[in-house]
Order: C-alpha cells, then structure tokens, then sequence
C-alpha cells in the first residue's frame, strides 16, 4: 500500500549546491541551493528567487560558480543557506571558506569544497530559471582517484526535503550502462 503526500518536492537526491559569486562591488557571494542540475551536456538550471543577492550577482556579472557541498563542510554549507548576504555582508568571512577567482568566469571557487562548475549565464528562461553554460569543471586532487573525481573521497551530500536533513552520498550499488544487460 502506498500513503499520498500530495505536491511536495519530495525527490532523492537533491543536490546541496553551493551558488558562489562576485557582487557588482567585487565582494564574494555564496548561498545555498537544493534545486538545480544538469539541463544538457553543457547546461546547468537552477531555480532562484529574483530576491537572493546571488541572482542579482549573476545579472550583474553574468558568471557564477557550482561548489558542490560535501561532508566536511556541512556547517558553513548550511549557514550559506540560513543567512542572506542582502542582511549578512560578511557571511562569507564567517564560513572561514578560502576563495578563488575562477581563471574562466568572473565568479570565486569556493576551495575548500573539492568540486566546482564554472558556469557562464547563457540566459534566464520564460519561467525565471538560472540558464548556465559549464565552462570549466575544477576538481581538487584529493578526490581523484586514477584520474576520475570519487565520490567516496568527495563525500557530496543531498537534502532531504522530508526530514530536512542532510545525506552523505556514496555507496556503490550497481553499475551504470551495465547491470540492465543481464536483462537483454
């Protein structure tokens, strides 16, 4: 038997994305989103209110960077969330996240999360969603393993929406474009 929730955005995973920026005064920028992903083989979508000081930041820069949150930094992944960098202007100083300009779009890497998409804003659709066009994907060397990017060493997590907690991603459960054979 199965129990309706009605329309919730009950969906596993969703990805804790963190939305890094350059303000129209040059100073970092950072918040936390759960909807966005992958829209083509060179396209991200994210879904943004138009009040988020991030969205303005892209408007105004036309760049931003995807740090995709991890383990280890759940705590400053959460807090970039909580707070609006409209009320806190120093939300990214009190991460204690170290920041670089990306060497392809005019948005920071935040590097102490070990993965990011360097993304350029290619348009903002009819229904308000973030259009970007990926440009670059940076992975730090401590999650790589034989030349590939890990998620057992990366660690990223996923928001549950139900239980409005935060999952380490990471077992292994089965092969992709492989395990569906034994079925042919």
């Amino acid at each position: 038997m199965r129990k309706n929730f009605g329309a919730k955005t009950y969906l596993y995973p969703q990805p804790v994305l963190i939305i890094s920026t350059y303000g129209e005064d040059g100073s970092p920028d950072a918040m936390n989103a759960a909807w966005g992903g992958i829209c083509d083989y060179n396209k991200v979508m994210l879904c943004l209110s138009e009040g988020h000081k991030t969205y303005k930041n892209i408007l105004a820069r036309k760049a931003f960077v995807i740090n995709i949150a991890d383990a280890a930094n759940v705590v400053a992944c959460d807090y970039v969330g909580m707070v609006s960098g409209n009320n806190v202007p120093d939300k990214m100083v009190k991460t204690g996240w170290k920041l670089a300009k990306s060497s392809f779009v005019d948005a920071p890497v935040v590097e102490d999360l070990k993965l990011a998409l360097e993304c350029r804003l290619d348009k903002i659709d009819e229904d308000g969603l973030v259009i970007g066009e990926i440009v670059n994907v940076s992975a730090d060397e401590s999650v790589i393993k034989d030349g590939k990017i890990d998620p057992s060493l990366l660690q990223p997590i996923t928001f549950d929406a139900v239980n409005n907690k935060y999952l380490v991603l990471g077992e292994v459960v089965g092969n992709a474009f492989a395990d569906g054979k034994k079925l042919s």
